[in-house]
């Protein structure tokens, strides 16, 4: 089978479903597996993805994301008389079903069924042992200049809410919000992660934040963007990584 992924989350998936062999054609942000993503060809970005050289390479299959890729190129590309996958999971059901979903369209459904059901044993085990314990407030950045945040609709507040953490920005009219620093200092979330991506904030950015908005220093947290946002193979990991920053702020 000839595939083209234009998510990384996804790209990634596809090498944990055994057929990294098959992929002709990857974005330029497919980072992972790093020793592997070098010897497939890049088509663009996934926002600007070469949707004339993906035609060419005559793909049985073209994955995507309908946060990560735009409408039209999706469109130019089932156009074109190519078979797309579109996925958007919000939450860790979800991604299980993708998993499944990806797996058997790719014929790899045993193998889908088995990081599906890793992740919903995980998200079970995480679900009880957050029940009775001390809910975490929490705010998570995405960027800087301007500082923005995420609401409820999002995969790492889904990952966070049920490790049991408490989103302070849950309710924000835009799913990416933008926010100022007065609005941190009001709220005054227990944890704030500061993730790596799409911004990569840096441990600079804890004591910055600490200075702007006079929480204690130790409120402040660099996250790992990849564990939180990717959703795919990578996502029963992340489960246990939500999992360790909630129980660690529960704890300090």
């Amino acid at each position: 089978m000839r595939v083209v992924s234009l998510c990384p989350s996804l790209t990634e998936l596809v090498f944990d479903l055994g057929l990294g062999e098959d992929l002709v054609g990857i974005t330029k942000f497919c980072v992972h597996p790093a020793d592997r993503v070098d010897a497939v060809e890049k088509v663009g970005g996934t926002k600007d993805p070469d949707v004339a050289r993906i035609v060419e390479l005559e793909p049985d299959i073209v994955l995507l994301n309908e946060e990560e890729n735009r409408v039209e190129d999706a469109e130019r590309l089932g156009a074109a008389g190519l078979r797309c996958h579109a996925s958007m999971p919000r939450d860790a059901d979800e991604t299980a079903e993708m998993c499944r979903s990806i797996g058997r369209a790719l014929g790899r459904g045993d193998e889908g069924e088995r990081i599906a059901r890793d992740i919903e044993m995980r998200t079970a085990r995480v679900r009880a042992a957050a029940e009775g314990a001390r809910t975490v407030s929490f705010a998570y950045l995405i960027w800087r200049k301007p500082w923005m945040t995420v609401n409820k609709d999002t995969f790492a507040h889904a990952l966070l809410e049920q490790a049991g953490g408490r989103n302070v920005f849950a309710d924000a009219a835009e799913r990416y919000q933008e926010i100022g620093v007065e609005d941190l200092a009001r709220e005054a979330p227990e944890l704030v992660l500061l993730c790596t991506e799409p911004f990569p904030f840096q441990e600079k950015h804890e004591h910055e934040l600490a200075e702007l908005t006079g929480l204690p220093r130790e409120r402040f947290t660099v996250a790992d963007g990849e564990y939180l946002s990717w959703h795919g193979s990578r996502t029963p990991d992340g489960i246990d990584y939500a999992e360790g920053l909630i129980r660690a702020a529960r704890e300090r």
